[in-house]
């Protein structure tokens, strides 16, 4: 008996051990300062003689070419979305651009979504590229408006019926049980929808927001990281004295500090 209850004592010594330990480890900060990897060097900046056009869409549209021809890049066309609260408080997730021109950068989501609440409160966004591979990262940011209806309608026909299904299944960035809320909804459409003859209706909470852009900024690294930034940015709002050069259709293009 008494083994037994010195036993249970050094158990017990044993076990608050380990819990102080635990705790101490969920304290600590992890050093990652060693992490660094090399980008470009002085043999490869980006000037504004490199430039394609001086006009942000091509340029975007040259390098766009080249992340998607690019073979370690799978989706060149995913970016993050950042958006904010009236009152500030912002929120960033993935997502897939799936149409850019001078008219704006184009992606689709849940008009129920927690981005979709905070855009309508507060229509402004930024969106982030970035192409690892490449060194290269691209920034947009400008005020975001829905496109029309008829525009929705037509791409959410065009996607597999997997991902109509989708649409139809999630209310997006509400809180459920389980997964099999979602699993079993997707499965009655599947059984009703799948036969190819019937046709899945259009989900009015579903469909397209468009950035239209005020400043799209092209980033190139460099091991120094003294990073080569050239950014585009409407004339309109240019009301300062920085160095800059004329751009087209009512742009001007400035480089920046990194």
């Amino acid at each position: 008996m008494k083994g037994f209850r010195v036993n249970l004592k050094k158990t017990r010594v044993l076990r608050n051990l380990v819990l102080d330990s635990s705790l101490k480890t969920r304290k600590m900060s992890v050093d990652i300062h060693g992490m660094r990897k090399p980008y470009n060097d002085n043999t490869n900046t980006f000037e504004f003689k490199d430039l394609v056009s001086k006009e942000p869409f091509a340029q975007f549209k040259a390098w766009f070419n080249e992340a998607s021809h690019h073979e370690r890049i799978e989706e060149a066309n995913a970016m993050c979305l950042a958006t904010a609260t009236k009152d500030g408080l912002p929120s960033a997730r993935m997502v897939l651009l799936k149409k850019f021109g001078a008219e704006g950068f184009t992606f689709y989501t849940n008009y129920t979504s927690r981005k979709a609440a905070e855009l309508e409160e507060n229509p402004r966004a930024s969106l982030v590229f970035y192409w690892e591979p490449l060194k290269k990262s691209v920034r947009v940011e400008g005020k975001v408006i829905r496109i029309p209806a008829s525009e929705s309608k037509e791409y959410f026909e065009s996607r597999p019926i997997s991902s109509q299904i989708g649409a139809w299944v999630s209310d997006q960035s509400k809180v459920i049980k389980n997964r099999s809320v979602l699993t079993e909804k997707e499965e009655e459409l599947t059984k009703k929808y799948s036969d190819g003859e019937t046709k899945l209706p259009y989900p009015e909470h579903w469909g397209g927001y468009r950035v239209e852009a005020s400043s799209i900024e092209f980033w190139q690294g460099q091991s120094t990281r003294i990073h080569d930034r050239i950014r585009f940015r409407r004339a309109s709002d240019a009301n300062d004295e920085n160095p800059r050069i004329q751009g087209e259709d009512g742009w001007i293009i400035e480089r920046l500090a990194p």
